[in-house]
Protein backbone atom coordinates (compact mmCIF):
# COMPACT_ATOMS: atom_id res chain seq x y z
CA UNK A 1 0.00 0.00 0.00
CA UNK A 2 2.69 2.42 0.00
CA UNK A 3 2.84 3.30 -3.54
CA UNK A 4 -0.66 3.51 -3.39
CA UNK A 5 -1.52 7.06 -4.87
CA UNK A 6 -3.54 8.74 -1.67
CA UNK A 7 -3.51 12.27 -2.77
CA UNK A 8 -4.86 11.39 -5.98
CA UNK A 9 -7.50 9.47 -4.95
CA UNK A 10 -8.39 11.88 -2.44
CA UNK A 11 -8.50 14.82 -5.05
CA UNK A 12 -10.63 12.55 -7.74
CA UNK A 13 -12.90 10.43 -5.22
CA UNK A 14 -15.35 13.75 -3.86
CA UNK A 15 -14.72 15.48 -7.29
CA UNK A 16 -16.01 12.31 -9.32
CA UNK A 17 -18.41 11.16 -6.94
CA UNK A 18 -19.91 14.42 -7.98
CA UNK A 19 -20.64 13.99 -11.35
CA UNK A 20 -22.64 11.25 -10.32
CA UNK A 21 -25.16 13.23 -8.13
CA UNK A 22 -27.14 14.08 -11.72
CA UNK A 23 -28.29 10.79 -11.68
CA UNK A 24 -29.53 9.80 -8.40
CA UNK A 25 -33.07 9.18 -8.22
CA UNK A 26 -33.92 11.94 -5.80
CA UNK A 27 -36.93 14.81 -5.66
CA UNK A 28 -36.45 16.42 -1.64
CA UNK A 29 -32.69 16.34 -1.34
CA UNK A 30 -32.59 13.89 1.24
CA UNK A 31 -31.10 10.82 -0.78
CA UNK A 32 -28.18 13.07 -1.92
CA UNK A 33 -27.26 14.83 0.94
CA UNK A 34 -26.49 10.82 2.89
CA UNK A 35 -24.51 10.62 -0.42
CA UNK A 36 -22.63 13.88 0.16
CA UNK A 37 -22.06 13.14 3.61
CA UNK A 38 -21.22 9.39 3.17
CA UNK A 39 -18.42 10.65 0.28
CA UNK A 40 -17.49 13.31 2.52
CA UNK A 41 -16.61 10.57 5.14
CA UNK A 42 -14.79 8.24 3.54
CA UNK A 43 -12.91 11.18 1.99
CA UNK A 44 -11.91 12.12 5.68
CA UNK A 45 -11.20 8.53 6.57
CA UNK A 46 -9.18 8.15 3.07
CA UNK A 47 -6.96 11.32 4.66
CA UNK A 48 -6.55 10.16 8.16
CA UNK A 49 -5.38 6.63 6.78
CA UNK A 50 -2.85 8.32 4.24
CA UNK A 51 -1.44 10.09 7.44
CA UNK A 52 -0.81 7.66 10.07
CA UNK A 53 0.39 5.08 7.31
CA UNK A 54 2.57 6.71 5.23
CA UNK A 55 3.40 10.03 6.64
CA UNK A 56 6.89 10.50 8.66
CA UNK A 57 6.34 12.97 11.65
CA UNK A 58 10.27 13.85 11.01
CA UNK A 59 10.89 13.89 7.61
CA UNK A 60 10.63 17.42 6.92
CA UNK A 61 10.58 17.01 2.97
CA UNK A 62 7.64 16.22 0.89
CA UNK A 63 6.03 12.66 1.27
CA UNK A 64 3.22 10.48 0.04
CA UNK A 65 4.80 12.25 -3.68
CA UNK A 66 2.89 11.56 -7.05
CA UNK A 67 3.81 12.96 -10.10
CA UNK A 68 2.63 12.16 -13.38
CA UNK A 69 3.66 13.29 -16.97
CA UNK A 70 1.15 15.88 -18.39
CA UNK A 71 2.86 18.14 -20.95
CA UNK A 72 6.34 16.81 -21.25
CA UNK A 73 8.26 19.60 -23.64
CA UNK A 74 6.70 22.10 -20.52
CA UNK A 75 7.73 19.45 -17.98
CA UNK A 76 3.87 19.74 -17.16
CA UNK A 77 3.56 17.17 -14.57
CA UNK A 78 0.19 16.10 -12.31
CA UNK A 79 2.71 16.57 -8.75
CA UNK A 80 0.98 15.94 -6.03
CA UNK A 81 2.66 15.52 -2.35
CA UNK A 82 2.25 16.46 1.12
CA UNK A 83 4.67 18.04 3.99
CA UNK A 84 4.26 19.97 7.17
CA UNK A 85 2.87 22.34 5.77
CA UNK A 86 0.09 21.09 3.92
CA UNK A 87 -0.43 17.86 5.64
CA UNK A 88 -2.23 19.62 8.44
CA UNK A 89 -4.41 21.59 6.52
CA UNK A 90 -5.07 18.89 3.97
CA UNK A 91 -6.54 17.42 7.58
CA UNK A 92 -8.05 20.20 8.35
CA UNK A 93 -10.30 20.47 5.06
CA UNK A 94 -11.50 16.97 5.18
CA UNK A 95 -12.85 17.93 8.95
CA UNK A 96 -14.35 20.65 8.26
CA UNK A 97 -15.83 20.48 4.65
CA UNK A 98 -17.57 17.02 6.00
CA UNK A 99 -19.36 19.14 9.08
CA UNK A 100 -20.06 21.85 6.58
CA UNK A 101 -21.83 19.03 4.54
CA UNK A 102 -23.47 17.98 7.45
CA UNK A 103 -24.48 22.00 8.68
CA UNK A 104 -26.29 21.80 5.22
CA UNK A 105 -28.74 19.69 5.76
CA UNK A 106 -31.94 21.93 6.02
CA UNK A 107 -31.00 22.93 2.28
CA UNK A 108 -34.31 22.36 -0.13
CA UNK A 109 -33.66 24.80 -2.89
CA UNK A 110 -32.01 22.68 -6.22
CA UNK A 111 -30.15 20.06 -3.17
CA UNK A 112 -28.47 18.13 -5.97
CA UNK A 113 -26.68 21.31 -7.48
CA UNK A 114 -25.73 22.59 -4.08
CA UNK A 115 -24.28 19.02 -3.05
CA UNK A 116 -22.75 18.92 -6.45
CA UNK A 117 -20.79 22.34 -5.62
CA UNK A 118 -20.26 20.95 -2.46
CA UNK A 119 -18.16 17.97 -3.27
CA UNK A 120 -16.37 19.39 -6.68
CA UNK A 121 -15.16 21.99 -3.83
CA UNK A 122 -13.94 19.18 -1.43
CA UNK A 123 -11.54 18.24 -3.66
CA UNK A 124 -10.39 21.61 -5.38
CA UNK A 125 -9.43 22.77 -1.46
CA UNK A 126 -7.33 19.27 -1.08
CA UNK A 127 -5.56 20.28 -4.57
CA UNK A 128 -4.49 23.73 -3.52
CA UNK A 129 -2.84 22.03 -0.57
CA UNK A 130 -1.22 19.04 -2.43
CA UNK A 131 -0.06 20.24 -6.10
CA UNK A 132 3.20 20.95 -6.04
CA UNK A 133 3.41 22.27 -9.98
CA UNK A 134 2.68 26.15 -10.35
CA UNK A 135 0.90 25.81 -13.25
CA UNK A 136 -1.44 23.14 -11.63
CA UNK A 137 -2.05 25.15 -9.01
CA UNK A 138 -3.22 27.88 -10.30
CA UNK A 139 -5.45 26.52 -12.35
CA UNK A 140 -7.14 24.65 -9.01
CA UNK A 141 -6.77 27.96 -7.19
CA UNK A 142 -9.00 29.13 -9.90
CA UNK A 143 -11.62 26.29 -10.36
CA UNK A 144 -12.08 26.56 -6.61
CA UNK A 145 -13.48 29.86 -6.93
CA UNK A 146 -16.29 28.90 -8.69
CA UNK A 147 -18.00 26.74 -6.65
CA UNK A 148 -17.70 29.52 -3.92
CA UNK A 149 -19.41 31.57 -6.54
CA UNK A 150 -22.23 29.86 -7.77
CA UNK A 151 -22.88 28.94 -3.26
CA UNK A 152 -23.18 32.29 -2.51
CA UNK A 153 -24.93 33.81 -6.00
CA UNK A 154 -27.26 31.37 -5.36
CA UNK A 155 -28.30 30.23 -1.75
CA UNK A 156 -27.17 33.73 -0.23
CA UNK A 157 -28.91 36.52 1.06
CA UNK A 158 -30.87 39.51 -0.34
CA UNK A 159 -27.72 40.98 -2.11
CA UNK A 160 -25.87 38.06 -2.53
CA UNK A 161 -25.28 38.84 -6.20
CA UNK A 162 -23.36 42.11 -5.12
CA UNK A 163 -21.43 39.66 -2.59
CA UNK A 164 -20.64 37.10 -4.77
CA UNK A 165 -19.74 39.23 -7.84
CA UNK A 166 -17.36 41.01 -5.18
CA UNK A 167 -15.77 38.13 -4.15
CA UNK A 168 -14.90 36.68 -7.32
CA UNK A 169 -13.49 40.14 -8.27
CA UNK A 170 -10.91 40.22 -6.11
CA UNK A 171 -10.17 36.30 -6.41
CA UNK A 172 -9.86 36.21 -9.46
CA UNK A 173 -8.18 39.82 -10.19
CA UNK A 174 -5.51 38.88 -7.88
CA UNK A 175 -5.34 35.10 -9.15
CA UNK A 176 -3.84 37.05 -12.38
CA UNK A 177 -0.31 38.30 -10.39
CA UNK A 178 0.16 34.26 -9.42
CA UNK A 179 -0.65 33.58 -13.11
CA UNK A 180 1.94 36.13 -14.32
CA UNK A 181 4.49 35.16 -11.13
CA UNK A 182 4.25 31.43 -12.11
CA UNK A 183 5.33 32.04 -15.92
CA UNK A 184 7.84 34.47 -15.07
CA UNK A 185 9.66 32.24 -12.28
CA UNK A 186 9.01 28.75 -15.39
CA UNK A 187 10.94 30.54 -17.89
CA UNK A 188 13.65 31.96 -15.99
CA UNK A 189 16.99 31.21 -16.29
CA UNK A 190 17.87 27.82 -18.42
CA UNK A 191 15.70 25.68 -18.10
CA UNK A 192 11.51 25.98 -18.18
CA UNK A 193 10.12 24.41 -15.52
CA UNK A 194 6.79 24.43 -13.30
CA UNK A 195 7.59 21.95 -10.90
CA UNK A 196 8.02 24.03 -7.35
CA UNK A 197 10.90 22.54 -5.86
CA UNK A 198 12.74 22.90 -9.26
CA UNK A 199 11.64 27.01 -9.87
CA UNK A 200 12.53 27.58 -5.71
CA UNK A 201 15.97 25.99 -6.57
CA UNK A 202 16.55 28.96 -8.91
CA UNK A 203 18.96 32.16 -8.56
CA UNK A 204 16.71 35.16 -9.03
CA UNK A 205 17.75 38.48 -8.88
CA UNK A 206 16.92 40.90 -6.33
CA UNK A 207 14.61 42.64 -7.95
CA UNK A 208 13.05 40.21 -9.81
CA UNK A 209 12.52 38.93 -6.39
CA UNK A 210 10.87 42.16 -4.97
CA UNK A 211 8.74 42.11 -8.23
CA UNK A 212 7.34 38.88 -7.63
CA UNK A 213 7.00 38.61 -3.86
CA UNK A 214 4.90 41.81 -4.17
CA UNK A 215 2.53 40.10 -6.79
CA UNK A 216 2.37 37.10 -4.83
CA UNK A 217 1.21 39.10 -1.87
CA UNK A 218 -1.13 40.67 -3.52
CA UNK A 219 -2.89 37.43 -4.71
CA UNK A 220 -2.26 36.03 -1.52
CA UNK A 221 -2.84 39.14 0.34
CA UNK A 222 -6.75 39.01 -1.06
CA UNK A 223 -7.31 35.30 0.04
CA UNK A 224 -5.94 35.97 3.87
CA UNK A 225 -7.54 38.31 3.77
CA UNK A 226 -4.64 41.08 4.38
CA UNK A 227 -5.90 45.28 4.86
CA UNK A 228 -6.77 47.26 2.67
CA UNK A 229 -7.88 43.83 0.22
CA UNK A 230 -10.08 42.47 2.80
CA UNK A 231 -13.31 44.32 2.10
CA UNK A 232 -15.08 41.35 0.17
CA UNK A 233 -14.81 39.11 3.43
CA UNK A 234 -17.64 40.63 5.54
CA UNK A 235 -20.11 41.02 2.31
CA UNK A 236 -19.24 37.28 1.47
CA UNK A 237 -19.93 36.21 4.71
CA UNK A 238 -23.06 38.62 5.22
CA UNK A 239 -24.80 36.98 2.13
CA UNK A 240 -23.83 33.45 2.72
CA UNK A 241 -25.61 30.32 4.72
CA UNK A 242 -23.88 28.25 7.38
CA UNK A 243 -22.10 25.67 5.43
CA UNK A 244 -20.31 28.42 3.09
CA UNK A 245 -19.31 30.08 6.25
CA UNK A 246 -17.60 27.51 7.78
CA UNK A 247 -15.93 26.62 4.34
CA UNK A 248 -14.79 30.15 3.77
CA UNK A 249 -13.25 30.62 7.42
CA UNK A 250 -12.49 27.37 8.15
CA UNK A 251 -10.55 26.62 5.10
CA UNK A 252 -10.53 29.50 2.04
CA UNK A 253 -8.81 32.05 4.35
CA UNK A 254 -5.94 29.31 4.89
CA UNK A 255 -5.27 29.13 1.36
CA UNK A 256 -4.00 32.71 2.02
CA UNK A 257 -1.84 31.95 4.38
CA UNK A 258 -0.84 28.55 2.90
CA UNK A 259 0.35 30.25 -0.14
CA UNK A 260 2.48 32.87 1.27
CA UNK A 261 4.73 30.26 3.28
CA UNK A 262 4.94 27.83 0.23
CA UNK A 263 5.80 30.39 -2.56
CA UNK A 264 7.06 33.87 -0.85
CA UNK A 265 8.82 32.41 2.18
CA UNK A 266 10.38 29.06 0.39
CA UNK A 267 10.71 30.51 -3.10
CA UNK A 268 11.72 33.83 -2.64
CA UNK A 269 13.99 34.56 0.56
CA UNK A 270 15.82 37.08 0.32
CA UNK A 271 12.58 39.23 -0.54
CA UNK A 272 10.93 38.16 2.13
CA UNK A 273 14.04 39.59 4.30
CA UNK A 274 12.58 42.99 2.71
CA UNK A 275 9.39 42.14 2.83
CA UNK A 276 9.19 40.88 6.47
CA UNK A 277 9.07 43.94 8.78
CA UNK A 278 5.82 45.57 6.23
CA UNK A 279 4.27 41.80 7.25
CA UNK A 280 4.36 42.56 10.82
CA UNK A 281 2.96 45.85 10.35
CA UNK A 282 0.27 44.82 7.90
CA UNK A 283 -0.45 42.08 10.70
CA UNK A 284 -0.58 44.76 13.64
CA UNK A 285 -3.24 46.85 11.09
CA UNK A 286 -5.16 43.71 10.61
CA UNK A 287 -5.40 42.60 13.93
CA UNK A 288 -6.29 46.44 15.74
CA UNK A 289 -8.23 47.64 12.56
CA UNK A 290 -10.22 44.88 12.16
CA UNK A 291 -10.89 44.66 16.25
CA UNK A 292 -12.43 47.82 16.43
CA UNK A 293 -14.48 47.38 13.50
CA UNK A 294 -15.96 44.51 14.75
CA UNK A 295 -16.80 46.39 17.72
CA UNK A 296 -18.68 48.77 16.29
CA UNK A 297 -20.59 46.01 14.08
CA UNK A 298 -24.35 46.03 14.91
CA UNK A 299 -25.16 42.95 12.39
CA UNK A 300 -23.93 39.32 13.16
CA UNK A 301 -22.50 38.34 10.34
CA UNK A 302 -20.20 41.25 9.91
CA UNK A 303 -19.31 41.27 13.86
CA UNK A 304 -18.08 37.83 13.16
CA UNK A 305 -16.32 38.38 9.76
CA UNK A 306 -13.94 41.23 11.18
CA UNK A 307 -13.10 39.22 13.73
CA UNK A 308 -11.67 36.67 11.50
CA UNK A 309 -9.70 39.23 9.68
CA UNK A 310 -8.27 40.26 13.24
CA UNK A 311 -7.00 36.80 14.07
CA UNK A 312 -5.81 35.91 10.98
CA UNK A 313 -3.32 39.23 11.38
CA UNK A 314 -1.39 37.13 14.11
CA UNK A 315 -0.71 34.81 10.97
CA UNK A 316 1.11 37.63 8.95
CA UNK A 317 3.40 38.61 12.27
CA UNK A 318 4.45 35.21 12.45
CA UNK A 319 5.54 34.66 9.45
CA UNK A 320 7.45 37.74 9.56
CA UNK A 321 9.21 36.58 13.07
CA UNK A 322 12.54 34.17 11.97
CA UNK A 323 11.86 32.42 14.87
CA UNK A 324 10.74 28.70 14.98
CA UNK A 325 8.16 29.81 17.68
CA UNK A 326 6.63 32.70 15.60
CA UNK A 327 5.75 30.62 12.31
CA UNK A 328 5.02 27.58 13.65
CA UNK A 329 2.43 29.76 16.11
CA UNK A 330 1.44 31.04 12.52
CA UNK A 331 0.49 27.63 11.01
CA UNK A 332 -1.49 26.46 14.37
CA UNK A 333 -3.22 29.63 14.33
CA UNK A 334 -4.41 28.76 11.17
CA UNK A 335 -5.47 25.17 12.14
CA UNK A 336 -6.95 26.72 15.17
CA UNK A 337 -9.08 29.67 13.82
CA UNK A 338 -10.35 27.33 10.71
CA UNK A 339 -11.86 25.16 13.90
CA UNK A 340 -12.85 28.32 16.02
CA UNK A 341 -14.27 30.13 12.79
CA UNK A 342 -16.27 27.56 11.06
CA UNK A 343 -18.03 27.03 14.68
CA UNK A 344 -18.68 30.57 15.23
CA UNK A 345 -20.33 30.70 11.88
CA UNK A 346 -21.83 27.91 12.46
CA UNK A 347 -23.51 29.18 15.20
CA UNK A 348 -24.52 32.23 13.38
CA UNK A 349 -26.64 30.21 10.89
CA UNK A 350 -28.21 28.39 13.56
CA UNK A 351 -29.42 31.75 15.69
CA UNK A 352 -30.49 33.37 12.33
CA UNK A 353 -32.27 29.77 11.46
CA UNK A 354 -34.69 30.55 14.85
CA UNK A 355 -34.70 34.61 14.70
CA UNK A 356 -34.46 35.33 11.11
CA UNK A 357 -32.68 38.22 12.01
CA UNK A 358 -29.05 39.48 11.81
CA UNK A 359 -29.02 42.87 14.14
CA UNK A 360 -28.12 42.42 17.48
CA UNK A 361 -30.73 45.29 18.25
CA UNK A 362 -33.62 43.20 17.47
CA UNK A 363 -32.01 40.19 19.92
CA UNK A 364 -32.15 39.79 23.66
CA UNK A 365 -33.44 37.75 26.52
CA UNK A 366 -33.13 34.24 23.90
CA UNK A 367 -31.14 32.73 26.36
CA UNK A 368 -33.88 31.50 28.70
CA UNK A 369 -35.75 29.45 25.90
CA UNK A 370 -32.21 28.40 23.73
CA UNK A 371 -30.20 27.39 26.52
CA UNK A 372 -28.03 24.69 24.46
CA UNK A 373 -27.47 27.43 21.98
CA UNK A 374 -26.78 29.70 24.44
CA UNK A 375 -23.80 27.10 26.04
CA UNK A 376 -22.55 26.53 22.38
CA UNK A 377 -22.11 29.96 21.89
CA UNK A 378 -20.56 30.83 24.74
CA UNK A 379 -18.16 27.99 24.34
CA UNK A 380 -17.07 29.16 20.72
CA UNK A 381 -16.98 32.99 22.15
CA UNK A 382 -14.57 32.01 24.87
CA UNK A 383 -12.62 29.88 22.30
CA UNK A 384 -12.09 32.67 19.98
CA UNK A 385 -10.92 35.26 22.65
CA UNK A 386 -8.19 32.47 23.37
CA UNK A 387 -9.21 31.34 26.97
CA UNK A 388 -6.27 29.66 28.48
CA UNK A 389 -7.21 25.58 27.52
CA UNK A 390 -7.89 26.41 24.21
CA UNK A 391 -6.23 26.46 21.20
CA UNK A 392 -6.37 29.60 19.98
CA UNK A 393 -4.21 31.48 23.15
CA UNK A 394 -1.51 28.59 22.28
CA UNK A 395 -1.33 29.40 18.81
CA UNK A 396 -1.43 33.69 19.81
CA UNK A 397 0.80 33.16 22.74
CA UNK A 398 3.36 31.40 20.26
CA UNK A 399 3.10 33.97 17.72
CA UNK A 400 3.86 37.09 20.58
CA UNK A 401 6.85 34.84 22.09
CA UNK A 402 8.02 33.87 19.10
CA UNK A 403 8.16 38.11 17.54
CA UNK A 404 9.00 38.76 20.86
CA UNK A 405 12.00 37.23 21.27
CA UNK A 406 13.28 37.20 17.57
CA UNK A 407 17.05 38.41 17.44
CA UNK A 408 16.32 39.83 13.79
CA UNK A 409 14.71 43.70 15.00
CA UNK A 410 15.01 45.91 17.50
CA UNK A 411 13.51 46.31 20.42
CA UNK A 412 11.76 49.55 20.00
CA UNK A 413 9.73 48.32 17.10
CA UNK A 414 9.00 44.66 18.81
CA UNK A 415 7.55 46.74 22.05
CA UNK A 416 5.43 48.95 19.78
CA UNK A 417 4.13 45.62 17.69
CA UNK A 418 3.74 43.81 20.48
CA UNK A 419 1.35 46.94 22.40
CA UNK A 420 -0.43 47.04 19.24
CA UNK A 421 -1.53 43.78 19.06
CA UNK A 422 -1.93 43.34 22.33
CA UNK A 423 -5.01 45.80 21.81
CA UNK A 424 -6.75 43.60 19.65
CA UNK A 425 -6.59 40.71 22.23
CA UNK A 426 -8.26 42.94 24.54
CA UNK A 427 -10.66 44.35 22.15
CA UNK A 428 -11.71 40.77 21.89
CA UNK A 429 -13.18 40.09 24.79
CA UNK A 430 -14.96 42.78 24.58
CA UNK A 431 -16.79 42.69 21.45
CA UNK A 432 -17.77 38.91 21.73
CA UNK A 433 -18.89 38.93 25.33
CA UNK A 434 -20.96 42.17 24.65
CA UNK A 435 -21.93 39.99 21.80
CA UNK A 436 -23.44 37.63 23.86
CA UNK A 437 -24.75 39.46 26.23
CA UNK A 438 -26.92 41.27 23.59
CA UNK A 439 -28.31 37.94 22.37
CA UNK A 440 -28.99 35.94 25.63
CA UNK A 441 -28.95 38.25 28.48
CA UNK A 442 -31.60 40.83 29.31
CA UNK A 443 -34.74 41.63 28.28
CA UNK A 444 -36.77 39.37 25.75
CA UNK A 445 -37.71 40.76 22.54
CA UNK A 446 -41.22 40.71 22.73
CA UNK A 447 -41.95 40.72 19.14
CA UNK A 448 -39.15 38.48 18.32
CA UNK A 449 -40.35 35.61 21.21
CA UNK A 450 -43.96 36.14 19.86
CA UNK A 451 -42.91 35.84 16.31
CA UNK A 452 -40.35 33.54 16.18
CA UNK A 453 -40.28 29.59 17.47
CA UNK A 454 -37.10 29.73 19.35
CA UNK A 455 -36.32 26.17 19.70
CA UNK A 456 -33.31 25.04 20.81
CA UNK A 457 -30.54 23.26 19.54
CA UNK A 458 -31.26 19.70 17.87
CA UNK A 459 -28.36 16.28 18.08
CA UNK A 460 -26.99 17.84 14.57
CA UNK A 461 -26.11 20.66 15.74
CA UNK A 462 -24.87 19.90 18.81
CA UNK A 463 -22.46 16.94 17.15
CA UNK A 464 -21.36 19.63 14.80
CA UNK A 465 -20.36 21.63 17.70
CA UNK A 466 -18.95 18.88 20.31
CA UNK A 467 -16.37 18.10 16.96
CA UNK A 468 -15.15 21.06 16.40
CA UNK A 469 -14.86 21.65 20.70
CA UNK A 470 -13.07 18.21 20.87
CA UNK A 471 -9.92 19.93 18.72
CA UNK A 472 -10.37 23.45 19.85
CA UNK A 473 -9.80 21.87 23.29
CA UNK A 474 -7.34 18.92 23.04
CA UNK A 475 -4.86 21.53 20.63
CA UNK A 476 -5.26 24.20 23.92
CA UNK A 477 -4.34 20.97 26.52
CA UNK A 478 -1.81 19.62 24.62
CA UNK A 479 -0.56 21.77 21.38
CA UNK A 480 1.76 18.93 20.24
CA UNK A 481 -1.27 17.20 18.86
CA UNK A 482 -0.73 19.29 16.00
CA UNK A 483 2.64 21.26 15.74
CA UNK A 484 4.40 17.80 15.87
CA UNK A 485 3.07 17.49 11.95
CA UNK A 486 4.50 20.72 11.10
CA UNK A 487 7.56 20.67 13.44
CA UNK A 488 10.81 19.50 10.65
CA UNK A 489 9.09 21.26 8.39
CA UNK A 490 8.86 24.56 10.04
CA UNK A 491 12.64 24.28 12.19
CA UNK A 492 13.93 24.05 8.05
CA UNK A 493 12.24 26.89 6.76
CA UNK A 494 12.98 29.25 9.46
CA UNK A 495 17.09 27.72 8.90
CA UNK A 496 16.65 28.67 5.20
CA UNK A 497 15.21 32.19 5.83
CA UNK A 498 17.87 32.97 8.81
CA UNK A 499 20.63 32.16 6.30
CA UNK A 500 19.28 34.71 3.74
CA UNK A 501 20.22 37.38 6.16
CA UNK A 502 24.17 37.62 6.60
CA UNK A 503 23.80 38.23 10.35
CA UNK A 504 21.61 35.83 11.24
CA UNK A 505 22.84 32.23 11.70
CA UNK A 506 20.44 29.37 10.84
CA UNK A 507 21.24 27.48 13.94
CA UNK A 508 21.69 30.35 16.89
CA UNK A 509 19.88 33.53 17.94
CA UNK A 510 22.29 36.41 17.68
CA UNK A 511 22.27 38.84 20.25
CA UNK A 512 22.51 41.88 18.38
CA UNK A 513 22.07 42.44 14.41
CA UNK A 514 24.57 45.19 13.73
CA UNK A 515 23.65 45.58 10.10
CA UNK A 516 22.09 43.90 7.16
CA UNK A 517 23.64 45.86 4.25
CA UNK A 518 21.02 44.84 1.10
CA UNK A 519 17.66 45.68 3.03
CA UNK A 520 16.02 49.37 1.91
CA UNK A 521 14.57 48.90 5.45
CA UNK A 522 17.33 48.64 7.76
CA UNK A 523 16.22 50.82 10.69
CA UNK A 524 13.74 47.84 11.78
CA UNK A 525 16.80 45.66 12.06
CA UNK A 526 19.45 46.42 14.56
Amino acid sequence: MTNFPWLTTIILLPIVASLLIPIIPDKDGKTVRWYALIVGLIDFVLIVYAFYSGYDLGNPELQLVESYAWIPDLDLKWSVGADGLSMPLIILTGFITTLAIMAAWPVTLKPKLFYFLMLAMYGGQIAVFAVQDMLLFFLVWELELVPVYLILSIWGGKKRLYAATKFILYTAGGSLFILVAALTMAFYGDTVTFDMSAIAAKDYAFNLQLLLYAGLLIAYGVKLPIFPLHTWLPDAHGEATAPAHMLLAGILLKMGGYALIRMNLGMLPDAHVFFAPILVILGVVNIVYAALTSFAQRNLKRKIAYSSISHMGFVLIGLGSFTNLGLSGALLQMISHGLIGASLFFMVGATYDRTHTLMLDEMGGVGKQMKKIFAMWTSCSLASLALPGMSGFVAELMVFVGFATSDAFNPIFKVVVVLLAAVGVILTPIYLLSMLREIFYGQENKELVEHEVLVDAEPREVFIIASLLVPIIGIGLYPKVATQIYDATVTQLTSMIRSHVPALTATSQAPEVENVAFLKAPDLYE
